[in-house]
């Protein structure tokens, strides 16, 4: 008895076909297809199990689906370990959360580039796809970010005990950073400009901060570095190199600024997926402020050391004060974007959890440390309260965001690389291609 005759004595007794009878069929080109018979279905409906890829399960699955999005878990983790060492109320509890955070960190950082290493070395194909992607890229600037925390807390942790060979070791990581980051924000800048099709207002996300913030945040770095360089001369170079890194992205990160406001403006808030970006802008104007403010107050040290501005004595105060006023225009720009982040996010909860969420932890962390820092300068008790709120506020996020990591991590949710959609497409469009040759060919035989 064949299949066809099973499928006929079924579909006419409705004793047999009110029950599910699975008939199994041998297909010549695969696996046995299951067919599922039962009221109401045909064996024709039924959808038969198709064998998965080797890359679509297990440890490649991950690696394959492995987006430069995740280095923003190392952002915020190397922010909360920054927070732990600037929060104005010492004590010692708090000096080995951030010992903690910074070795935590030092983990995250290396296995996500470790298996980013493994994804576009297993599949190459992947490096094109994602640096065409006009989302997906802009993620790249995560990388020199949050390498740049766990220098700022070399500097603060581990310099003080390890003395000269220390500062060597923060030295060359920092000219690394720099360098990466300066790749970064000029390059993507350069593929969006270039890019073949023309980008929609209404797809203009925050996200666009990414690549211009690794330059703020490679030269805040870099004013951090110079105050504890034993060279003056060596400090001098790193200030002023500081200083053109943040004029090549602070006034680039203004702009584009500008233009999510009219995104906003015209096209209203983005998707619930996408609406936590409304964060990032605090991120460019919390660290560009905090670095102005940081080089401002090196300047007046290294300057009469060095005898840079000879004739001009005064001018690391007047750096110094210039940078106070910057950072405080900023500062304020950066309160008026937190209020429409909070508005944002109220008019548009519930929101499905993501990677975006990251997106709370480190631009609103810096935006703290700019806050705790305008208390030092200043100093202000109000500015180092308000700080320690914010920090606090972005330590708790932290701890809800890294759990829900944690869950999508473990179910792999969270492993999902939107871009591959657009390799796909190209496998299928080469295919096609080489189908249709292939009948081209015979066709030519035949004639």
């Amino acid at each position: 008895m064949d299949d066809t005759e099973i499928e006929r004595i079924v579909s006419n007794d409705p004793a047999l076909s009110s029950q599910h009878i699975p008939v199994r069929r041998w297909r010549p080109d695969g696996p046995i297809q299951q067919i599922s018979t039962s009221s109401g279905d045909s064996p024709a409906a039924a959808v038969s199990p198709q064998k998965l890829a080797k890359y679509e399960v297990g440890w490649r699955r991950i690696v394959r689906n492995f987006s430069p999005s995740w280095f923003s878990l190392t952002m915020g983790t190397g922010i909360v370990s920054l927070l732990f060492i600037t929060i104005p109320f010492k004590a010692d509890w708090l000096y080995w959360l951030a010992v903690i955070f910074f070795c935590l960190n030092v983990g995250i950082f290396f296995s996500a580039l470790t298996i980013s290493i493994l994804r576009y070395t297993l599949y190459p194909e992947i490096w094109l796809v994602m640096i065409a992607d006009s989302t997906n890229s802009l993620f790249l600037g995560t990388i020199p970010m949050g390498f740049a925390t766990l220098i700022e807390a070399w500097i603060f942790l581990c310099i003080p005990y390890w003395g000269e060979w220390a500062v060597t070791v923060a030295f060359v990581c920092w000219i690394i950073d720099s360098v990466v980051a300066l790749a970064v924000t000029i390059s993507l800048t350069v593929l969006l400009i270039s890019a073949s099709e023309r980008q929609a207002l209404h797809r203009i996300t925050a996200a666009q901060l990414l690549p211009i913030a690794a330059t703020i945040v490679a030269s805040g770095t870099g004013a951090e570095l110079a105050k504890v360089l034993p060279n003056p001369d060596t400090s001098l170079g790193v200030l002023l190199a500081s200083y053109i890194m943040w004029g090549m992205s602070t006034p680039l990160a203004m702009t584009v600024l500008v233009m999510y406001y009219t995104r906003l403006a015209l096209h209203k808030l983005p998707p619930r997926e996408i609406v936590v970006s409304s964060f990032l802008p605090l991120g460019p104007l919390g660290m560009g402020g905090y670095t102005i403010m940081y080089l401002g107050s090196v300047c007046r040290t290294v300057f009469p050391q060095t005898r840079f501005f000879e004739d001009l004595p005064m001018a690391g105060d007047i750096f110094h004060i210039l940078g106070i006023f910057i950072a405080l225009i900023m500062w304020g720009f950066g309160l008026t974007w937190l209020c429409f982040a909070l508005a944002s996010i109220y008019r548009s909860r519930p929101f499905p959890f993501n990677m975006g969420w990251w997106g709370f932890t480190f631009p609103l962390g810096v935006f703290a440390v700019s806050t705790i820092e305008f208390g030092i300068q200043m100093p202000s008790l109000f500015f180092k309260v308000l700080g320690t709120i914010f920090s606090v506020a972005v330590i708790l996020l932290w701890v809800v965001v890294a759990i829900g990591t944690g869950r999508g991590a473990w179910d792999g949710k969270l492993f999902h690389a939107p871009c591959l959609a657009n390799l796909s497409k190209k496998s299928e469009e080469r295919d096609g291609d080489e189908a249709g040759e292939g009948e081209k060919r015979l066709e030519t035989s035949d004639n």
